[in-house]
Parts: C-alpha cells; sequence; structure tokens
C-alpha cells in the first residue's frame, strides 16, 4: 500500500534523536495511545559510534508496544545522501540497513536533503534506488525532504516516467519560517502534484513555545541564535499568547495548529511526556480563519525569521 493511501488527517508525525531512556518509551506509548502512530526519524540521528541510535530506539519502542492503535503505528525514516552513497544500490543498502535497525519494514522512506546547490547530478541515482525498492515492495511510499519547486517538479517528471508517486515532502515551515510556501511557493506544487507537505521545526525550535525571552535563553548555540531573533518577533509571540490565552491553549499548541491549518502535517519533537502532552493538546480542534489571518499578519511583520535550511533547493 502506497504512502498516499494513509488515512493522514490529523496525524501528528514525531520526530526522534535522542539517548535510550525509560521517559521516551513512555513518550512513545502515550503518543500511540492517543493516536498518534506515524513517526519520522533519520538514519543520521543519533551520530558516530551511536550512528543509527533513533532508528533503533524507535524500533524498539514499536517493537514492545502491545496497546491501543498499536496496529496502526507507520515509521518513516530520512536517509542521507551522504558523500559516499552515489549508486542506487547504495540507496539500497541504506535503506536494508535501516529497515534492521528499526526491526520491520519501513513504511515511508525519504532522501534527507536535496543535493542540488552542492552535487546536482548525486540525489536521482538515489531517488531510482528509491524507486527500486518501492517496486520491490520493501518500502510502502516514498518521500523528499528540502526540495524547492522547480527540484520537486524535475524529479517528479522522473518519478512519472516509472508510474510512481512522491508521496510528502519536508520543509522547514512555522510561523518563523514560512518563505518556503510564502516565497518558493511549495504548497501550490505540493497541491497540483498530489504530494503531502510536512513541516519540520513547527515550533522554530522552541521559541514559539513563548517560554523563551532574553533574560531566559536554552544554553549553547541556541541561546546565541534566541539572543538574535526574539527581540524582532515579540509582536508574534504577543499575538500567539492572545490567541492561546482566548482559546484556553498553549502558544505552543496554537502554532502546531496554525501549521494543521494550513494543510500541511506538522512534526514537533518529544522527548519528555509533558511535551507530548503539550503537542497531543494541538489536535481535536482548530484556528478560525480570522485567528489564522492574525496570526499571518503577525508573522509578515517579524523583524527577524528562521535561517534556512542550507540544503532548500529552489
Amino acid at each position: 500500500m502506497g504512502c498516499g493511501t494513509w488515512a493522514w488527517g490529523n496525524r501528528l508525525l514525531w520526530g526522534y534523536d535522542a539517548t535510550m531512556d525509560a521517559e521516551l518509551r513512555q513518550v512513545f506509548n502515550r503518543c500511540v495511545q492517543k493516536g498518534v502512530t506515524l513517526f519520522d526519524t533519520g538514519d543520521s540521528y543519533g551520530t558516530g559510534r551511536l550512528s543509527g541510535q533513533s532508528e533503533k530506539l524507535l524500533g524498539q519502542f514499536s517493537q514492545k508496544y502491545t496497546g491501543t492503535n498499536a496496529e496502526h503505528i507507520c515509521l518513516a525514516t530520512k536517509l542521507a545522501p551522504y558523500p559516499w552513497r552515489l549508486t542506487r544500490s547504495s540507496m539500497v543498502k541504506a535503506c536494508d540497513a535501516s529497515a534492521e535497525r528499526l526491526q520491520r519494514p519501513i513504511d515511508l522512506a525519504q532522501l534527507h536533503w536535496s543535493t542540488a546547490n552542492y552535487f546536482p547530478w548525486q540525489e536521482l541515482p538515489l531517488l531510482d534506488g528509491l524507486m527500486d525498492l518501492y517496486e520491490q515492495e520493501h518500502i510502502r511510499g516514498i518521500g523528499v525532504s528540502n526540495f524547492g519547486p522547480k527540484r520537486l517538479r524535475r524529479i517528479h517528471k522522473r518519478f512519472a516516467e516509472r508510474g510512481l508517486a512522491i508521496a510528502t515532502l519536508q520543509v522547514q515551515y512555522s510561523l518563523l519560517s514560512t518563505a518556503p510556501v510564502t516565497e518558493l511557493g511549495v504548497k501550490e506544487v505540493c497541491d497540483e502534484l498530489g504530494i503531502q507537505l510536512i513541516a519540520y521545526s513547527p515550533l522554530a525550535l522552541g521559541i514559539l513555545t513563548g517560554k523563551y525571552s532574553t533574560n531566559y535563553l536554552p544554553s549553547g548555540l541556541r541561546g546565541l541564535a534566541f539572543r538574535q531573533i526574539l527581540p524582532g518577533v515579540q509582536g508574534l509571540l504577543s499575538c500567539l499568547m492572545a490567541i492561546a490565552k482566548e482559546r484556553q491553549k498553549t502558544p505552543a499548541q496554537v502554532a502546531i495548529n496554525w501549521c494543521m491549518c494550513k494543510e500541511t502535517i506538522p512534526i514537533p519533537g518529544a522527548k519528555t511526556l509533558n511535551q507530548a502532552e503539550q503537542n497531543i493538546g494541538a489536535l481535536g480542534w482548530r484556528l478560525s480563519d480570522g485567528e489564522v489571518s492574525e496570526l499571518d499578519n503577525a508573522a509578515s511583520r517579524t523583524d527577524k525569521t528562521m535561517v534556512q535550511n542550507i540544503f532548500q533547493s529552489r
């Protein structure tokens, strides 16, 4: 069964990038119990000696879970176009390795990023490898990530020549990262070609949760970035918080719901039960058209936005 036949609806996908922890398994279990059954990871998550660790954890959690919705669990992974992956057979091997770590066939196999900005010829053989896997029924659907409309149309044609479809496209998309949709126009192309748009980093690394300020910053490089961005987004955060208060929701839930109102599937991360419950609270309701417009206008007036992924192609 191809990815395009899945009942996406209001489902969220969760991103995983963490070490083994009892709470992570509780997070997974809670999400599935609440109907969040489609999970997104990548073979590059967990580096060095822990290469592929995220897939291993997700595979373990999936195999051990026996509660409500167990039969609906779907696992998606992104395969990185590393410099040494140059042929279609190298992608087949990469996918087989991921399936072994996940301990089950892959429901959605995705090319993690476009190589158009630095090695444009590399990605086509890798996509051919994914198509081979689909035709051999080793995977249920094929997706891509960080592809712009021009590149997307080009590879769509290649897929069509083999009678196959691209199921999904992931781009960085949030109230602080609207460029892929407003400037590049990827949503229009996805709608035209029948591709489901997935929004990664829907909370802008945490800025849209409303818990950070110039006096309270996360540690490391993220804190340095937030120090530059936060002063220029106070108008948006004020709008977000006002709507959240009126709705009796959290700013994070409103930000995630906004992505859903834009007909995208957001993939917020969750490393704690509290974060999982916060994300789940974005389901089961919908912002009004007026509230969406208020947020759109506030986002368009921000002085700062998130830096776009360097691999995002045109």
